[in-house]
């Protein structure tokens, strides 16, 4: 999963790129939008198997409850997040959406609620 957070933060620094072009009203350069979603999509699958994949580790490898803990509760929120702005993303790439600010703010959630779920983890380690 840290390999996942740092892709996803990989795809926050191209889009911050994005983003800072678009506030100063500069072009963004040519390949700003493709460094993005090479970075975004794979994160989000990533990121989202990673989810997929606790409970059944919690359940099956450490005979525990999938669900009763706080890392499991901030890597849901954190999934959602992911998936959200996936979704949101999407409609923006197809021209579906023209919310930019609110895509950069769930992703920067999704970072932030992946990141606090990845130092709850660290518990489950011992």
């Amino acid at each position: 999963m840290v390999a996942s957070i740092a892709l996803a933060a990989f795809a926050l620094r191209a889009g911050l790129a994005l983003r800072r072009a678009r506030v100063v009203r500069a072009r963004p350069a040519p390949t700003a939008r493709a460094r993005h979603l090479r970075f975004a999509k794979p994160a989000v699958v990533v990121v989202t198997i990673g989810f997929l994949a606790g409970p059944l580790s919690m359940w099956w490898l450490r005979d525990r409850a999938p669900f009763d803990t706080l890392h499991a509760l901030l890597g849901t929120l954190a999934a959602g997040l992911f998936v959200a702005t996936g979704l949101l993303g999407r409609r923006l790439e197809r021209g579906g959406s023209r919310a930019v600010e609110a895509h950069g703010r769930l992703g920067l959630l999704a970072l932030l609620a992946a990141a606090a779920a990845a130092f709850a983890g660290f518990v489950l380690l011992a």
